[in-house]
């Protein structure tokens, strides 16, 4: 997936391999520094020498040319960049593809009926569903209380690079975006020829200069724990920290859930946002389908 041009026509692999060793300084390596150097990171010569290839095989596969790695200089190539777990996996699907398919059933993402019922259940603490392209596809009453202040607030990359709310709402929106960000370019290597995906990465490529900026970056990371902090319009600064599930019965989809550190400021502020929310509101469902 591209920034200015088909998704579809970006070599994944060689984006990546760039992106991470532009990031990667050489002193960090052991490599030597003296001289002029034209690139923040490391050249692609470098790359080669501490993977044990030679540097024309190392710019085949940057350019798209050599489509067959072997594991072993997968393995060598990750150790060379110092890639953690997950970008380790990402890695590996981006080399090894599967074959493209011409065509396929409509794919349907909606929340199950319990799942549902479930989150209406949690009172004091938000919860929501995201579908694979980090689409809310439904949250409860005080989730939808807690990003009331945003105009759509139908998907987390929409909301955090083009709503207007979002810089006054992430007081930390940086790391906010490039999460999200990282989050979308994992789901694209896991499956890169979603129509939803592409949609989704060409509007934000258009609309937004920070977007394309984090995306050409090709971090990847998935959502498991962290903790957020954010400004409420109504009940001021909170910090809440979140858990990411699996649903085993939608393995594309994640249940998000809130909580504040017990007696903290922050749980004081999110009771009184539930309170000022208290009301019949259930949670919202939103059906996506791709193609």
């Amino acid at each position: 997936m591209g920034t200015d041009k088909d998704p579809a026509a970006e070599n994944a692999l060689g984006g990546f391999l760039r992106a991470r060793r532009d990031q990667l300084r050489p002193e960090v390596t052991g490599l030597p520094t003296s001289g002029r150097r034209r690139v923040p990171g490391l050249r692609r010569e470098e790359v080669a020498t501490l993977a044990g290839v030679s540097t024309d095989y190392y710019m085949r596969l940057e350019q798209g040319r050599e489509r067959h790695p072997s594991q072993q200089v997968l393995e060598a190539v990750a150790r060379a960049l110092r890639l953690d777990d997950e970008a380790v996996a990402h890695l590996y699907r981006v080399a090894t593809p599967t074959a493209r398919r011409t065509r396929r059933a409509p794919r349907v993402e909606r929340v199950a009926p319990h799942l549902r019922r479930l989150l209406d259940t949690w009172s004091d603490t938000p919860a929501f569903v995201l579908g694979h392209a980090l689409d809310v596809l439904a949250r409860n009453r005080l989730a939808g209380a807690l990003y009331a202040g945003f105009t759509h607030p139908d998907n987390l990359l929409r909301m955090t690079f083009l709503d207007p709310a979002a810089h006054h709402f992430h007081r930390d929106w940086d790391r906010a975006a490039e999460s999200t960000v990282a989050t979308l370019r994992k789901a694209a290597g896991i499956d890169p020829e979603d129509p939803r995906l592409r949609e989704l990465v060409g509007e934000l490529s258009m609309k937004s200069a920070d977007f394309r900026v984090l995306w050409a970056r090709h971090d990847v990371r998935g959502k498991t724990r962290e903790a957020k902090l954010f400004h409420h319009a109504q009940v001021g600064d909170l910090e809440l920290h979140y858990e990411a599930f699996t649903v085993n019965s939608a393995p594309t989809q994640q249940l998000i859930v809130y909580q504040a550190e017990p007696g903290s400021t922050s749980a004081d502020a999110l009771a009184l946002l539930g309170s000022l929310s208290a009301g019949p509101v259930p949670a919202r469902d939103t059906t996506r389908s791709t193609d």
